[in-house]
């Protein structure tokens, strides 16, 4: 145990935020610090201190840079190397390098969200940071540096960052430690898919971001027997599972205000087939007249987050990413598109019963094409449609 650990007057700035057994966790600032207070097997992806560790006795999480042109600490890394900047972090929180794991992130620690789940004699701490805005990524997308013998071009970071700190109170086999990140990492990736948080770098929904890191903690105790089996189809699986889950949910609520009724929108639904806010009046404007385009602008807010809009997006977004996915045969994926397309403007136009007549009018003209290579016209039509004939 370090000095620093038996100094409490060096604790009184600090916020506690958790206390268990073998471990506490606080908070100052820009920084998050977990004590662990006895030894610990642990797997952090910390650049020095990294992979798995028996002789970490601090996790470190902190907030690196704002989200968007603040370069000054990625110069610092690029000049003096990610171990040197991993020193200058502890040096700020007064802890030793060599027995520390860190992680850095955009986002906010004042955002962090914890939770804290309990199955018999085993609990689970999930402590999250997150944020997805600019930098969403599905497992497979096109990314765009490569490592090689000569080295690579780090990126500095950026909001949207999702950073795990998952404690253990029990001992846990080498093995289950392992499968433990696959279980938390499914976790993280179960919020994203409940929130349908999209990619920033392709139109799949996103499994997570390109910089996630995480530190991951279980006391070694010879006295007790240690957990052999992280699966889901155990509950340890399952509390690890739920704990970060719902943490990384609340810390996306926070830093990103992507809490679940907020994704009703048809924007979120439908932005990553390149539906935006920003643009929308623009490329209405022709489909529309200017007494129906200056009334929608009006009412904006109530008619792209109205609750039956928004189910009726995200199944055409659904249907989209089958006939994408080759789920869907080709001979059908016009139908079926056109189909969700009547349905978003029969909700629109508040106007169930007219639906059979939209998808007539929708499967007009040469929409083949549309649906499978540019969907986005048949979106627009869909809308302008709706809106048209609400209140005629």
């Amino acid at each position: 145990m370090s000095d620093h650990d038996n100094n409490q007057d060096d604790l009184k700035d600090w916020e506690p935020l958790l206390t268990l057994p073998a471990a506490r966790v606080r908070r100052r600032g820009r920084h998050i610090v977990v004590d662990l207070l006895q030894p610990h097997d642990a797997i952090t992806t910390s650049v020095r201190t990294g992979g798995f560790a028996t002789h970490l006795r601090h996790l470190v999480n902190h907030q690196s840079c704002e989200g968007a042109g603040h370069d000054t600490r990625f110069f610092l890394i690029k000049e003096q190397g990610q171990e040197a900047y991993h020193d200058f972090v502890c040096s700020e929180v007064n802890l030793p390098p060599e027995m520390t794991a860190t992680m850095s992130t955009a986002a906010n620690m004042n955002y962090a969200a914890v939770s804290v789940k309990q199955d018999g004699d085993v609990t689970v701490a999930a402590i999250v940071t997150a944020g997805v805005q600019t930098n969403a990524t599905c497992a497979g997308d096109p990314s765009h540096w490569r490592e090689t013998r000569d080295g690579i071009v780090k990126v500095p970071a950026v909001a949207g960052t999702i950073n795990t700190m998952l404690l253990i109170s029990e001992p846990v086999a080498p093995a289950a430690l392992a499968r433990v990140v696959v279980t938390m990492t499914e976790g993280k990736s179960a919020a994203l898919q409940r929130l349908a948080v999209p990619s920033c770098q392709s139109s799949d929904l996103a499994t997570g971001t390109g910089t996630d890191q995480f530190c991951l903690a279980a006391p070694r105790d010879e006295s007790k027997r240690p957990l052999t089996s992280a699966s889901p189809h155990m509950k340890f699986g399952e509390i690890v599972g739920l704990a970060v889950r719902e943490a990384t949910m609340e810390a996306l609520r926070w830093q990103n205000g992507l809490e679940p009724s907020y994704t009703r929108g048809l924007f979120h639904a439908l932005g990553r087939y390149g539906l935006r806010e920003a643009t929308i009046f623009d490329e209405l404007q022709d489909a529309l007249s200017a007494e129906d385009l200056d009334l929608l602008r009006r009412n904006a807010k109530s008619v792209f987050f109205e609750p039956l809009v928004g189910a009726a997006a995200h199944a055409l977004a659904t249907v989209l990413d089958r006939v994408r996915h080759g789920t869907l045969p080709e001979s059908v994926a016009r139908d079926a598109i056109v189909q969700q397309a009547a349905t978003l403007a029969a909700s629109l136009a508040a106007k169930p019963d007219r639906w059979a007549g939209f998808r007539a009018r929708l499967m007009r003209g040469d929409t083949q094409q549309l649906v499978q290579q540019m969907p986005k016209p048949l979106i627009l039509a869909a809308l302008a449609l709706g809106w048209s004939e609400k209140w005629r």
